[in-house]
């Protein structure tokens, strides 16, 4: 690692060790491997879990380290980044500190330690959003759109490998749960419902919508509310929310006028051999041709820049602003082989398409 106030931070032993970490393989796991594992004994599979943890993530936490160091245009020196990266330092540092997991007792403090890692990085994406906007308020605009590629798949690789990192803690640290409901594995309901997800969602951004606006649109969803299938409720509700919040945003900004009533927002739930798929419609004015390229681009955003965030709260607690809603929804569809897909028709709305494998069988994405 290059940057001279990593070593000033931190010892050269630990610097060192990142970067022979950060060139270990990877190893991926699928939905399926996750269900099929969490349903074994505890006894015997939590000490496995915690094993494999205990060399899995130094490796995957040292790659995005290095990375974090070594990003153009400045943006690894930005405060955010830095925070960032110290937070990852600081994992990297708890993690190779923690001695071979032996026995149960072992495996209780390890699985204490990663749920402290995970509450660590709770606000990576909020500060990484910061600090690419900070970066782009000292960047020439028309570097933006043009000469950035590289940032965007930084980017990609860095939130991606965040998702899988969470969702192995996650994992590994629900497990313990002494009384789970009965579809629950973990993170994994079994037995998931996308039409109460849906509707929990839609509520939340609603709620979200209200408190921006003053006002907000409906939401109806259609659907067969008996159908269900194994994902991760989480998931979807994170990827829901953010799509119904955009298209309640533009809706309510193009009826402004009390004089005229808002069109619903229209969900519909189709359940596929392969896929689920999840359909948001809306009536919000839609999005030009020329703009649609930029809206999986994480410099992009046709709201104020909030940039005097307060990195203390959680994820999205803003209506919009940092234009990573869409980019990190479709990284999370992506994560267990599924896919985000945005068609509008400027004028009149945006339909987007919410792509979910019912298989479990797609392994990981590893950046």
């Amino acid at each position: 690692m290059a940057a001279k106030k990593a070593i000033e931070s931190f010892s050269k032993a630990l610097v060192d060790d990142v970067q022979r970490w950060a060139e270990k393989k990877q190893t991926g796991v699928s939905l399926r491997y996750m269900t099929e594992f969490g349903a074994k004994p505890p006894e015997k599979f939590l000490l496995i879990s915690s094993q494999f943890l205990h060399k899995e993530l130094p490796a995957r936490i040292a790659r995005r380290a290095v990375e974090l160091e070594n990003l153009p245009f400045g943006l690894s020196q930005k405060p955010a980044v830095l925070k960032v990266r110290d937070w990852y330092l600081d994992s990297f540092r708890d993690l190779r500190s923690f001695p071979e997991i032996k026995d149960s007792s072992d495996e209780l403090a390890f699985t204490q330690m990663i749920r402290m890692i995970k509450v660590r990085h709770n606000n990576v994406v909020p500060a990484m959003a910061l600090g690419v906007q900070q970066l782009k308020k000292d960047l020439n605009p028309k570097a933006v759109s043009k000469d950035l590629q590289e940032i965007h798949q930084f980017l990609d690789r860095f939130y991606m490998s965040r998702i899988g990192i969470r969702m192995l803690i996650g994992q590994h640290v629900t497990l313990h749960d002494p009384d789970p409901e009965h579809s629950l594995i973990g993170q994994i309901n079994t037995k998931m419902s996308p039409m109460h997800v849906a509707r929990i969602a839609s509520e939340d951004a609603r709620n979200i919508c209200l408190r921006e606006y003053g006002n907000a649109p409906e939401v109806n969803i259609y659907g067969d509310l008996n159908f269900t299938f194994a994902y991760v409720p989480s998931h979807l509700h994170l990827m829901v929310f953010e799509l119904v919040k955009n298209s309640l945003r533009a809706v309510q900004e193009r009826y402004m006028n009390p004089d005229k009533d808002a069109p619903p927002v229209r969900i519909i739930v189709a359940d596929g051999i392969e896929d689920v798929t999840i359909k948001i419609s809306d009536e919000g004015g839609g999005i030009a041709r020329s703009g649609l390229p930029k809206i999986f681009t994480y410099l992009y955003s046709t709201a104020k820049n909030p940039l005097d965030v307060d990195l203390g709260v959680d994820d999205g607690v803003t209506m919009a602003g940092y234009g990573y809603g869409l980019p990190i929804s479709r990284l999370y569809a992506r994560y267990f082989g599924g896919d985000l897909q945005i068609i509008s028709m400027e004028g009149y709305g945006t339909d987007a398409y919410l792509h979910l494998s019912r298989l479990g069988d797609s392994q990981e994405p590893l950046p």
